[in-house]
C-alpha cells in the first residue's frame, strides 16, 4: 500500500509538471529562449526537486494503520507544501522570463524581466507591452535625443543598465530598420570565419531555403551566451536562430 501510494503521487506530479511545462515553454521560454535563458536548466531543477521529494515524502509517511483522518491530514500537509514549493519555482521561472528581443546599437539583445527597472516601466512607449507573458516582443532602441542623453545612457551601460534593457529607450522595431541592416553581415563573411560551426550555418540556410549571400546576420546576445540572428538584408526580419557565437 505505501509503495503504491507514492506512486500514485508521483503520477499526479508529474502530471502537473508536465502542465507546468506547457505554460514555462510554450508561453514564457518559446524557442530559442529555453536555450539562451537558461529556462530549461532552471525549470528542470526545480521541477524535478519537487517532483521527486513529495513521492518519497509520503512513501516514508503513508501508513495504512492509520486512521483516515490522519492520513488525509499527512497527505493535505505534503500536498500544500509541494505545491507551495511548485508555485515559488513558477514564480522563480517567471520572474527570469525573457520579455523583448531588443535591436540596441549593433547587437540583438534578449532583455528579461529581471533586467527591466521597475521605476522605468512608466516611461514604456503606448503601445508597447514590457513585459508580456506571452513570449518576448520585436523592438530596437531610438536614437539618442542629443549628447548629454548619449554621455548618460554610456555611463549606465558601463554598470551593467544598457539601453537595451530600458523601456525610455525603446521603439517599434520596424522604427530601427535602418540600423539593423547597416548592422548586418553577410552570412558568407560568417562561413569564413567560423569553419567549425559552418554546418550549423548552412543547415539553417537549407531550412529557409536561402543561400549564405542572400542572407545576414547580426549578433545575439543574452546573459549566458551569443548566438547569431539570420535577416534578411532587405527587410531586416529575423529569420532563424543558429547558436553559433559570431565573435
Amino acid at each position: 500500500m505505501r509503495l503504491r501510494a507514492s506512486l500514485l503521487h508521483l503520477a499526479l506530479s508529474l502530471l502537473v509538471a508536465a502542465g507546468a511545462a506547457a505554460l514555462v515553454f510554450g508561453f514564457w521560454y518559446p524557442y530559442p529562449y529555453r536555450e539562451l535563458s537558461g529556462g530549461r536548466e532552471l525549470f528542470t531543477l526545480l521541477v524535478a526537486v519537487d517532483v521527486v521529494i513529495g513521492p518519497l515524502i509520503t512513501l516514508a509517511v503513508f501508513n495504512a494503520k492509520k486512521s483516515k483522518r490522519e492520513l488525509t491530514l499527512d497527505l493535505s500537509v505534503i500536498a500544500l507544501l509541494q505545491l507551495g514549493a511548485l508555485l515559488y519555482g513558477l514564480w522563480t521561472v517567471a520572474a527570469a522570463r525573457p520579455v523583448q528581443l531588443v535591436f540596441d546599437l549593433d547587437r540583438l539583445r534578449v532583455v528579461h524581466a529581471i533586467d527591466v527597472p521597475e521605476d522605468l516601466l512608466a516611461r514604456t512607449p503606448p503601445g508597447i507591452d514590457p513585459l508580456p507573458w506571452t513570449g518576448p516582443g520585436l523592438l530596437s532602441v531610438r536614437p539618442f535625443r542629443d549628447h548629454t542623453e548619449q554621455t548618460d545612457a554610456a555611463l549606465a551601460a558601463l554598470q551593467g543598465l544598457h539601453t537595451g534593457y530600458r523601456p525610455d529607450f525603446w521603439q517599434p522595431y520596424a522604427k530601427g530598420l535602418e540600423g539593423v541592416r547597416s548592422a548586418a553581415r553577410p552570412v558568407s563573411e560568417l562561413l569564413v570565419r567560423k569553419t567549425q560551426e559552418a554546418a550549423l550555418v548552412e543547415n539553417a540556410l537549407r531550412g529557409l531555403n536561402r543561400t549564405a549571400f542572400s542572407t545576414a546576420y547580426v549578433p545575439l546576445q543574452s546573459r549566458l551566451m551569443f548566438w547569431t540572428v539570420l535577416i534578411d538584408p532587405r527587410t531586416a526580419e529575423p529569420l532563424a536562430f543558429v547558436p553559433v557565437d559570431p565573435y
